[in-house]
């Protein structure tokens, strides 16, 4: 391996090579400075005339004189069945005590787009996660990728990722099923917090953890916690068999990198200081989710972020919103009303809940359930602002009512839940339908007849009569 000393400039976690040899995109770099002291980076870009390297560690120490060596390879995770129960590093090392994974196999963390028309399958089997609002209202299927926009120094998205990581399963199915969560940008005390729940849960079990904290290297941020935990969950699901969540907190400390890179590059910035290609790099994440026909697994993707400002037109939400296939949105309304899970259900959506409920998948009641529920919620909500005008007294009797039952949705047994609360898909029906019964039967207007006969609590009671 040939060794070259044409640094020619340092800027931040940047090394500029004056070009020596024809070099390859992502290819790992050593740098060799005068102690003998080796550090490694990665070949962010190269033209005619310069390599651009992005160290993995800090730079101190690098100078002029340093050596630079092109090794010809990429970035490979190692990968094994004995992954599963062991927390990482953001750069796959373990955290947790134990030996050093041995692999069954290295494969390149870069992965691979799944092709739509020709190797993607359709998602239509629901994923259940013990959280009514998700569930019943914005329900997740298997292979989709649904992300949680959340208000900036909300705790509760955490807490919500854990729940989720520990809960979600796939009624009725035998089949094996595993988390893989990577939290990117993390505090000390969130790294204590993810670990301790996870260890005192067990949902460690069946789950690969990544964390990488606030004061590890941005570069490391966008290389490898996100893509160490797609190599992983790829190599579960199509190798494995393995239906595997992936959960990814938070993307906006991932942007947040790029951001910083891309200065140190001196790119010409785009929207609010991004760089004009985050959305093709967000994608390159997002798109890894997915099934593929004729193979038994299936990576499902939740990914968190929160929105600077609470602006959902923010670029960070707003290109994940055009990627992904729907949100779930946290509310800061709903937790200073002290409502844990604070998911607000108008803006939030899940663009393949059709897919994956109503008979033989959830129940026959699903659909009709969550619109006369949002219905209901979304018109007293609005009556809400009215109230402010006019007060409650000058509202019509059927206006009372729906003004009533959106104050029961929110600080009721339906949106309100427990930490530890898993409830199935029909404990969260039957208690939409709860909710519902306290609406005179005229304003049921999106429920068939036959379902309120079957299902509302009044007729259950006097059927068990």
């Amino acid at each position: 391996m040939k060794e070259y000393r044409t640094i020619n400039k340092i800027a931040g976690p940047l090394v500029f090579v004056e070009k020596t040899e024809p070099v390859g995109y992502e290819e790992l770099v050593n740098i060799v400075q005068s102690d003998g002291t080796v550090k490694r980076g990665q070949v962010l870009d190269t033209s005619d005339d310069f390599v651009v390297v992005q160290v993995f560690e800090s730079t101190a120490g690098i100078g002029k004189d340093s050596g630079v060596r092109f090794t010809g390879e990429t970035i490979k995770m190692p990968v094994g069945r004995d992954m599963l129960g062991r927390i990482l590093s953001g750069a796959g090392k373990p955290k947790d005590g134990g030996p050093e994974i041995v692999p069954e196999k290295r494969l390149d963390i870069g992965g691979a787009a799944i092709n739509p028309p020709y190797a993607r399958q359709s998602p239509a089997d629901f994923i259940q996660t013990g959280i009514s609002t998700i569930d019943a209202t914005n329900t997740l299927v298997r292979g989709q990728k649904l992300p949680i926009f959340s208000g900036s120094g909300l705790p509760p998205h955490n807490e919500i990722a854990l729940q989720i990581a520990r809960q979600a399963r796939v009624p009725g199915s035998t089949e094996e099923f595993a988390v893989v969560f990577a939290a990117m940008g993390i505090t000390k005390e969130e790294e204590n917090q993810f670990m301790a729940d996870f260890e005192r849960t067990g949902a460690l079990e069946h789950a690969v953890v990544f964390l990488n904290l606030a004061d590890d290297p941005a570069v490391e941020r966008i290389i490898t916690p996100p893509r160490l935990a797609l190599t992983t969950a790829e190599y579960l699901a199509f190798e494995l068999g393995y239906h595997v969540l992936v959960i990814l907190t938070d993307m906006t400390n991932y942007c947040e990198a790029l951001r910083q890179i891309g200065a140190a590059r001196e790119e010409v910035p785009g929207r609010r200081g991004y760089p004009g290609y985050m959305y093709t790099d967000l994608a390159s994440l997002y798109e890894r989710a997915g099934l593929i026909k004729g193979e038994k697994g299936s990576v499902t993707q939740l990914s968190i972020l929160t929105m600077p400002g609470d602006d959902i037109t923010h670029p960070i939400p707003d290109l994940s919103g055009y990627i992904t296939e729907g949100q779930i949105v946290v509310n800061r309304d709903l937790h200073r009303k002290g409502i844990y899970p604070p998911i607000n259900v108008l803006p939030s959506l899940s663009r393949l809940m059709n897919n994956g409920i109503g008979e033989g998948k959830t129940r026959d009641d699903h659909k009709k359930v969550s619109d006369q529920m949002y219905a209901g919620y979304a018109e007293g909500n609005d009556l809400r602002g009215l109230v402010a005008i006019v007060g409650k007294d000058a509202l019509s009797d059927r206006d009372q009512r729906l003004l009533e039952f959106a104050d029961l949705f929110e600080g009721g047994k339906f949106v309100r839940q427990g930490h530890d609360e898993n409830r199935t898909i029909e404990d969260s029906l039957d208690l939409g339908w709860e909710l519902l019964s306290t609406l005179p039967e005229e304003l049921l207007v999106r429920i068939d007849r036959d379902l309120i006969q079957k299902y509302h609590p009044k007729y259950r009671k006097q059927g068990g009569a």
